[in-house]
């Protein structure tokens, strides 16, 4: 057999040579005592990094023939350079994990013990012991899972790691999934199979790519490419809206005719006017969004593009 680990590369360029370091050392101590494991790699994926984090790769391979280095030819994202990761993975067990040491490349140790154990496992994945961050983040993301699984007819795994162990057949069936408006996380939930998650540590460099703006709109991102549920709360909520107006239209007639009085309130029009007015452009954006998504399909634009490969 054959262990591929696969890693995405972005402003890394102080991380490399330990994670490699350390990553060689988890390697050699799982095919040091598993005689089935022959061959191994180590997949770097140069997400268009712009600091010097390319020509340390290259030291690197120079250094070690197992490392291989795909360099795509820009910053694609996160996800699209985890596709192309898995795409070039030609082992028989595929650890990912990201690179920054924020999670601990000996994990892979760990998550091959369970897998073995138990041979009935397809994939072993890190959920955080406590999420890293402040009360806000830890708040914020607590809402999120729980907005989350309210809108998809599975149960997202709340917290979860990048880091995880993945079988060939696995990997084969998440590579199915074409999405060019691409959210990894989900398809990872989608492609089924045995799937075990274990607690680990994550630590924090004090720095993340990830900014608030963006994690927001990742957010969205994810809600929307797991769920279209959505737009059937739109239709509900169209026809709430139906019903409290005809019941307050039936109530202005009743005035003007029976009471013989006019309804008062020319505030209250205009603020309702406003109200509805800005309900009405929430849920046309919640439209938009899907329609994005579908143009974004419909182009069939490649979700990434391989400069080089060594």
């Amino acid at each position: 057999m054959k262990l591929s680990v696969v890693t995405t590369v972005f402003y890394s360029e102080s991380y490399l040579y330990q994670f490699h370091t350390r990553v060689l050392s988890a390697l050699k101590g799982i095919i040091g005592g598993n005689t089935s494991f022959l061959d191994y790699e180590i997949i770097f994926v140069n997400d268009g990094s712009p600091d010097n984090s390319i020509s340390i790769l290259e030291n690197i391979h120079k250094a070690d023939q197992h490392v291989k280095i795909i360099e795509l030819s820009r910053n694609f994202g996160h996800h699209q350079a985890i596709k192309a990761g898995l795409s070039a993975a030609t082992g028989d067990w595929i650890f990912l994990i990201d690179c920054d040491l924020e999670e601990a490349p000996e994990l892979l140790s760990e998550f091959w013990k369970m897998a073995s154990s138990d041979t009935t496992i397809d994939v072993v994945y890190g959920i955080q012991k406590r999420r890293k961050g402040n009360w806000f983040e830890a708040f914020s993301g607590s809402v999120f899972y729980k907005l989350l699984n309210s809108l998809i007819h599975f149960d997202y795994p709340h917290d979860t790691l990048t880091a995880r162990l993945m079988n060939r057949n696995y990997v084969n069936a998440v590579l199915q999934y074409p999405e060019k408006a691409l959210e990894i996380w989900s398809i990872f939930l989608f492609a089924g199979f045995n799937q075990v998650g274990i607690p680990a540590e994550k630590l924090s460099k004090g720095s993340s790519t990830y900014t608030f703006t963006r994690k927001l709109r990742m957010a969205i991102e994810t809600i929307t490419a797991t769920s279209n549920r959505p737009l059937y709360f739109i239709f509900l909520f169209g026809i709430l809206i139906f019903l409290f107006s005809g019941f307050y239209l039936f109530y202005i007639i009743y005035t003007a005719l029976f009471l013989d009085g006019v309804v008062q309130g020319w505030a209250s029009t205009i603020a309702s006017i406003w109200l509805v007015g800005g309900i009405t452009f929430l849920l046309l954006g919640i439209i938009a969004i899907y329609l994005a998504k579908i143009f974004q399909e419909v182009k069939n634009r490649p979700v990434y593009i391989v400069k080089n490969r060594k």
